[in-house]
């Protein structure tokens, strides 16, 4: 296995981790809506955005 490869996998279990680790609720505001969620559903959402960003990202730097 390549060392990028074990990086990935030893962050996506730490992520993992934590967002089972904390599953109360919180408040969140979206400009205007006050939404309660658990917090678990909040940091699922932040973490998905970011993967999909940094894919993004990475695809439009290769094509350079």
């Amino acid at each position: 296995m390549r060392v990028r490869t074990i990086g990935f996998v030893v962050l996506a279990a730490l992520a993992i981790w934590f967002i089972a680790a904390n599953t109360g609720s919180v408040t969140v505001r979206l400009w205007i809506p006050t939404v309660t969620l658990p917090l678990w559903i909040v940091l699922t959402v932040t973490l998905l955005v970011g993967v999909v960003l940094g894919l993004l990202i990475a695809r439009r730097r290769a094509q350079r």
